[in-house]
């Protein structure tokens, strides 16, 4: 399932490539792209809310909220 993390205070390239790089030693989690000017990761995975927030936040950063990714097509 695809996924869009929120984050809060994820400032620069190098905090983005920490979380991508977290998220990605993970089991089941395909693939982990992180855009630090929305504070925002697109993950591709099969784990719960709770797997990944507690990743990131492992990671060094807080949670704001985790949905859903909506393509152009629904």
């Amino acid at each position: 399932m695809k996924k869009v993390i929120e984050i809060e205070d994820l400032c620069c390239k190098r905090c983005a490539d920490r979380v991508e790089r977290k998220l990605l030693l993970l089991d089941n989690v395909l693939s982990a792209k992180a855009n630090f000017k929305r504070s925002i990761v697109y993950v591709e995975s099969s784990l719960g809310d709770e797997e990944l927030a507690a990743c990131v936040t492992a990671a060094g950063f807080a949670v704001k909220a985790i949905r859903p990714r909506k393509g152009i097509f629904g």
